[in-house]
């Protein structure tokens, strides 16, 4: 059985949704890098970067094998990468590079947080284009645009002082809450569950496609992993303070 056909986009929208997972797993490791500097410590700058990319590599090859929307298969194999992305990412988030994450700036880890924003510019667009499910976008029941842009003003507060570490640790479950409502809406959208309605423009199918397939395994992972970075962050923080 053949899975759906790929897409069509524009050429906009393509390059969007490959640019951007791109461009912030390159920030990530840059963080990294410096983070390792002021821990003097943990993982290579030279590992995490093999492994970002081999991690990019993969999952794209994935994509661009078509096994991904094999979706007749048992266990899906969608399914068992978007598990083994959120194992993976709790996994660095709370490793020691999450631990070396965690040295940076409160400002920096929020301002990257500020991708959300474009990100669910993108998704507007693959909804106008045809090409996303319209309930995984803000016209339906996404709600992380309001985290993307209230990142863009919270972080020159933070680097300023002005933000107290009880509002930033709101904001930031707030922003945990949200990804994992999009998460819910995405898995609940493919044709395993069927969730919203078994017609060809209400399954999540797109993001079995290459570079699609990096807004779960590379955007929302990154999510997840300044989502516990933060934490960490905020904690180390409070206990200096007592």
């Amino acid at each position: 059985m053949n899975g759906p056909a790929a897409p069509a986009a524009s050429f906009l929208l393509y390059q969007g949704f490959l640019v951007l997972p791109v461009v912030v797993a390159l920030v990530l490791w840059l963080f990294h890098r410096r983070a390792r500097v002021r821990m003097r410590g943990g993982p290579s700058a030279l590992s995490v970067g093999v492994g970002i990319f081999l991690w990019l590599w993969a999952t794209g090859g994935l994509a661009l094998s078509g096994v991904l929307g094999r979706f007749d298969l048992r266990p899906a194999p969608f399914a068992i990468l978007i598990f083994l992305t959120v194992l993976l990412s709790a996994y660095v988030g709370l490793s020691r590079v999450g631990a070396a994450l965690a040295t940076l700036p409160l400002s920096w880890l929020v301002a990257l947080m500020a991708f959300r924003f474009p990100l669910e510019l993108l998704r507007h667009q693959a909804v106008v284009e045809g090409v996303m499910p319209k309930q995984m976008s803000y016209l339906g029941w996404n709600f992380d645009i309001l985290i993307g842009v209230t990142a863009v003003l919270l972080a020159p507060a933070i680097a300023w002082g002005r933000v107290p570490r009880w509002a930033i640790g709101a904001w930031n479950a707030l922003g945990a809450a949200m990804l994992l409502n999009v998460i819910t809406v995405a898995m609940a959208s493919t044709p395993l569950f069927r969730a919203f309605g078994k017609a060809p423009q209400k399954l999540n199918t797109f993001v079995t496609f290459f570079p699609y397939v990096w807004l779960p395994t590379v955007l929302v992972a990154t999510a997840i992993v300044l989502h516990i970075v933060i934490a960490r962050a905020l904690r180390a923080r409070a206990q200096e303070a007592v």
